[in-house]
């Protein structure tokens, strides 16, 4: 039986609602069909979203929002997505497919959908192919609230009061599709761009970001914060789980049990490299105030057989929902630097929350991940540990449970637990220190490692009310089944 220890006088740091966020990007069908669907359209909408997804993404908790890239980011020009949407110039998205945008969906309507989920905007900006006026005179028509041409522009589009954006990112994954640019000059780009990333709002100040390493590329953050750390407030960091290589990733939904857990073993291989960029970052700024920002992390399989390779559409399984369950942990463990993450992405690319078909929409095992794991967002994380045993393959081990634990200013715990194995139950006996146990809650999502939903069948995994658990004077003994995702909420 496995030891599990919650400490409630361990109170470390606050873990950031922004960390449960997700990534919107103009790549297949993500925005159009997924998020946005017009105002004119048969499916169900307010003022062109899609009134399910805004529904079900309410109903998880999302609290911030990434757009419009992603690559898409350093070739949208922000002026060609205002005004009357049947004067607004079309383009080619030659990043995702080649398709024609016809920039249908901008500004005005990020933030329409900003507003009807309830979340926060993250804006990025173009570096790669924009210029240092463009990215600051939309800074201006988002934010300005007096007169000024940019905001009088505003004003004829529709919108009188200015918008507020939380974050905005100076350019994406500028070592590569962005630019293909050096560290050393990005950096210096990012110093002269920022510099007209402007504060308008008066209290409302923007959260600068700079676009950061790809995974394991520490001298990208060795040189970003050696000569840019005090004009930046975040670094970017991106990182996905393949489970073979870049040429052949491997099926979302045919994979073998070695497979399963090859792709468990890299997606938590996120640890080291968190820890390895704090160390770098650490060293600059001793005093923590810049931020890891994950703005883009998931599975990236190969996309479904018949459907256009550049879109990047993929199913998702009980495997992907233990990389989300085990990832989010990290994430809260790491929660005194990092401020936000975004999974890539909400709907119809990658590792998505939701899957449309016209006017129908399932909610992948993901999706039941993040409303699982919301009960975190601004909790207190709090001190814990765990003895686990190993679960893996000969050549892929990784810990069989993997946890993290918060409380909220109710005194409530929150307690998830991933146990990683394909087949092996997790008996454990968690003692919560110095309390005394009034209430146990739980709730789980389980079930084969290639277990996934459909539109015919959506409810083949969801989460269930989970009693495999004894409530004891001071904690609980539970068997955590295989393959499984376990909430706690215990009232001390």
């Amino acid at each position: 039986m496995e030891k599990y220890l919650i400490n409630p006088n361990e109170k470390k740091s606050v873990i950031s609602k922004d960390i449960y966020g997700s990534f919107s990007e103009h790549l297949g069908r993500c925005i159009y069909e997924g998020l946005f669907v017009g105002k004119d359209s048969a499916i169900p909408n307010v003022n062109g979203m899609r009134t399910d997804m805004v529904n079900a993404l309410r109903e998880m908790g999302l609290p911030v929002l990434r757009w419009p890239g992603g690559c898409f980011a350093d070739e949208y020009h922000w002026q060609d997505g205002i005004g009357d949407p049947s004067g607004r110039k079309k383009m080619i998205n030659t990043h995702w497919g080649g398709v024609i945008e016809d920039n249908s969906f901008g500004t005005h309507e990020f933030f329409e959908l900003c507003s009807q989920l309830g979340c926060d905007a993250y804006v990025n900006g173009n570096v790669g192919s924009g210029t240092v006026r463009e990215m600051s005179e939309w800074v201006e028509y988002m934010t300005f609230p007096g007169e000024s041409p940019l905001a009088n522009l505003r004003r004829k589009n529709g919108r009188d009061e200015p918008w507020k954006v939380k974050y905005f990112g100076v350019g994406n994954e500028n070592w590569g599709c962005g630019g293909n640019m050096e560290p050393s000059y990005y950096a210096d780009e990012y110093r002269r761009y920022q510099t007209y990333v402007r504060n308008y709002g008066g209290s409302d100040r923007i959260y600068r970001i700079a676009c950061g390493p790809n995974a394991e590329d520490y001298n990208w953050t060795e040189t970003l914060m050696k000569k840019a750390a005090w004009h930046m407030d975040g670094l970017s960091l991106h990182y996905y789980t393949v489970t073979h290589d870049w040429d052949r990733k491997g099926s979302a939904t045919e994979f073998s049990k070695d497979e399963y857990y090859k792709t468990l073993r890299k997606a938590y291989h996120i640890e080291e490299i968190i820890r390895r960029h704090l160390e770098i970052m650490n060293r600059y700024d001793p005093s923590k105030r810049v931020n890891l920002i994950v703005d883009e992390w998931g599975t990236w399989h190969d996309v479904e057989p018949g459907t256009n390779p550049g879109f990047l559409y993929q199913q998702n399984t009980m495997r992907d929902a233990l990389v989300a369950a085990l990832t989010l942990n990290i994430f809260n463990k790491h929660s005194d630097r990092i401020r936000m993450c975004n999974i890539a992405q909400t709907v119809n690319v990658l590792q998505s929350i939701a899957l449309t078909d016209g006017a129908d929409m399932v909610l992948t095992p993901t999706y039941y991940v993040f409303k699982m794991f919301k009960e975190h967002q601004q909790n207190t994380l709090l001190g814990s540990f765990l003895t686990s045993s190993e679960a893996g393959s000969d050549s892929d081990r990784l810990p069989q449970l993997i946890e993290s634990a918060s409380i909220g200013s109710d005194g409530v715990i929150c307690s998830t637990l991933a146990n990683t194995s394909a087949d092996e139950t997790a008996e454990i006996k968690c003692q919560i220190a110095d309390s005394a146990v009034k209430e146990i809650r739980a709730e789980i999502l389980t079930g084969a490692i290639d277990a996934f939903n459909t539109f015919e069948n959506k409810s083949s995994v969801v989460t269930e009310k989970f009693t495999a658990f004894e409530k004891t004077a001071d904690g609980f003994t539970a068997k955590i089944p295989p393959c499984s995702v376990v909430k706690f909420s215990v009232e001390i």
